[in-house]
């Protein structure tokens, strides 16, 4: 599956919308439009079992993000309160902006 675009960025607050964390709300620390994929914050935690490489080094097991799919999560809007979808709107300088479609508020400040 090849993606190019997402609807969602980098920096992103988002809710997830279907999986073992459903309703869960974080950040987006990683977006890979490649893939079509997020590592979303406290969301779809792994268990990576971590051997110690060299001398000094610790191992054990770690909990860490793994990525999850685009498409299961959608912006989440401060002003709501809940996942929402986004429109966009060129301002008179000609930048785009996105905008939440129930409320009006902005996401990229």
């Amino acid at each position: 599956m090849s993606m190019n675009k997402m609807h969602v960025k980098k920096g992103d607050t988002v809710v997830v919308l279907s999986g073992k964390d459903k309703g869960k709300v974080g950040k987006v620390l990683v977006a890979e439009p490649k893939v079509g994929k997020v590592i979303v914050e406290g969301v779809n935690i792994a268990t990576k079992h971590k051997k110690p490489r060299g001398a000094g080094m610790e191992g054990g097991i770690i909990h860490q993000e793994a990525p999850i799919y685009a498409s299961k999560v959608a912006l989440y809007c401060d002003k709501c309160k809940k996942a929402t979808r986004h429109a966009v709107k060129v301002l008179e300088d000609g930048s785009k902006v996105r905008y939440c479609k129930h409320c009006g508020d902005t996401f990229d400040k």
